[in-house]
């Protein structure tokens, strides 16, 4: 991996990307020719750039760009079309977004989604109709990868992406109702009877769900990564604050309950982080769903525990304006996006044998 900068983190999702792909880092992440898979530390330190800079709305959208919609769309690009867009996403000349949480079901339900493809026509056009919602980068990118259902039923081959332009005809982008997230382009997106020529499906209809899963691992070990550092520099925020407060004349800091808190939350985030290292080439190669499930729920355990008390710790400091509790709110995240902690803990629990059998070989 180069030592070269990744170019000025600190700008918008667009600006961050044409950055990285000047410079080249985009090229060594993929490689010259994309295939899907991604180097997992070289993502690593992108994103711990990002967020020791950056809002956690661009950190977001860079990492659902970076770690999961460049890579889908290099696996299943097999168009002219959908070709054109991945090198313009590999060039940084592009921003996507990842619609899969659907307006007309629960977000972790993926397989009783309603957004539907129409197929039906095997030498015209597809039409696509219904809606998503949460979509990061809605509001700022050229084009969504939408999860659709093409046929009825819950079976895991019942699901296509779609590579939907967002100026479409029939397509309405919405901006979403909160304040968090600035800089991820959050909206919601409605598709009404939206027809594209058929080059636009990504890859075989029918490996929809088969192709989220792989591509939702490594967007799990990316979530993990920005969470370490994310925690490593609210505690070391919250421990300078500390030092300066005193109380009898004695530094906050020195107080042994909290010396014990702040050593509580660094043991945490370091076996988050060997936790990381230990799976990162699994997930990235091998796109481990057990490894990338632990991951995921420790990363969001994790994430509430530290930020809750610094949270307390940092006292009413805490609220000023971009403060820990405005950062404490935008972290719940991790215990939601890309699938909650239960959801997770749910797929642990059914390979504990295999988690608790450490690694395999």
């Amino acid at each position: 991996m180069s030592d070269r900068p990744l170019g000025p983190p600190d700008g918008d999702v667009a600006g961050i990307l044409a950055a990285l792909a000047a410079s080249g880092t985009l090229t060594e992440l993929y490689g010259r020719e994309p295939t899907g898979r991604l180097d997992p530390s070289l993502l690593r330190r992108i994103l711990g750039e990002a967020d020791a800079h950056g809002t956690q709305g661009t950190v977001l959208a860079l990492l659902v760009q970076l770690a999961t919609a460049t890579p889908l769309l290099a696996e299943a690009a097999d168009s002219p079309a959908t070709s054109r867009l991945l090198r313009a996403a590999r060039d940084g000349e592009e921003l996507l977004a990842l619609a899969a949480t659907d307006a007309a079901s629960a977000g972790s339900d993926l397989a009783a989604l309603g957004t539907t493809v129409d197929l039906s026509d095997p030498g015209g056009d597809l039409v696509l109709d219904g809606g998503k919602r949460w979509v990061t980068s809605a509001l700022t990118a050229g084009h969504a990868l939408v999860l659709a259902r093409h046929r009825p039923g819950r079976h895991f081959t019942s699901f296509t992406w779609v590579l939907v332009p967002l100026t479409a005809p029939g397509v309405t982008v919405r901006p979403a109702d909160t304040e968090l997230f600035q800089g991820a382009g959050l909206g919601h997106v409605d598709f009404h009877s939206v027809r594209l020529p058929r080059e636009y499906v990504l890859g075989r209809p029918g490996r929809g769900l088969a192709l989220f899963a792989r591509h939702m691992a490594v967007e799990r070990l990316a979530s993990a990564a920005w969470a370490v550092e994310l925690c490593r520099r609210v505690v070391a925020d919250t421990a300078r604050r500390l030092a300066t407060r005193t109380v009898d004349g004695t530094p906050l800091r020195q107080s042994p309950s909290v010396r014990q808190r702040l050593a509580g939350c660094a043991v945490r985030i370091s076996a988050l982080d060997a936790l990381w290292n230990q799976s990162a080439d699994r997930i990235a190669a091998r796109y481990d769903a057990t490894a990338a499930a632990t991951l995921k729920a420790l990363s969001g355990m994790t994430v509430e525990h530290v930020l809750t008390e610094c949270g307390h710790l940092q006292g009413a400091d805490g609220f000023e304006r971009d403060g820990v509790q405005r950062l404490r709110a935008e972290a719940a995240v991790f215990g939601i996006g890309g699938g909650t902690t239960e959801v997770v803990l749910d797929t642990v629990a059914e390979r504990l044998d295999q988690v608790l059998g450490g690694p395999t070989r």
